[in-house]
């Protein structure tokens, strides 16, 4: 008999949210997990400063169009599409569509390291 095992822990929508915002974030290390992450949603022109990291970014574009600036490039990105960007380059995102951004940033660490660099 083939069963499958219950998951360790859940958690809940509401207990990922950041403040009173639309976005949630899940930090791997107290849950048990090896990775982390933001699920993001925002609104036309949102999005986070340029930043850095001392592991791996992945990108998951759920709903909407992202423009990536990933080092000294930038991506334009859809529904479905993946980006990753390498540690310690310097990166940002902002929703460039109309509508709702729906976003999964995937923190390859158990838990989240942000370093913010001054706006250009």
């Amino acid at each position: 008999m083939t069963t499958t095992p219950a998951p360790s822990s859940l958690v809940r929508d509401a207990d990922l949210r950041i403040g009173t915002g639309r976005s949630r974030r899940f930090v791997g290390a107290e849950h048990g997990a090896d990775v982390s992450y933001f699920f993001v949603e925002n609104q036309p022109g949102e999005g986070p400063g340029l930043h850095w990291h001392p592991y791996s970014e992945t990108w998951v574009v759920l709903e909407g169009t992202v423009r990536l600036r990933v080092g000294d490039r930038i991506l334009l990105a859809g529904p479905g599409d993946t980006a990753t960007v390498a540690a310690f380059t310097p990166h940002g995102f902002t929703n460039a569509g109309e509508g709702l951004l729906r976003i999964l940033c995937i923190h390859a660490s158990a838990t989240i390291v942000q370093t913010f660099l001054d706006n250009d």
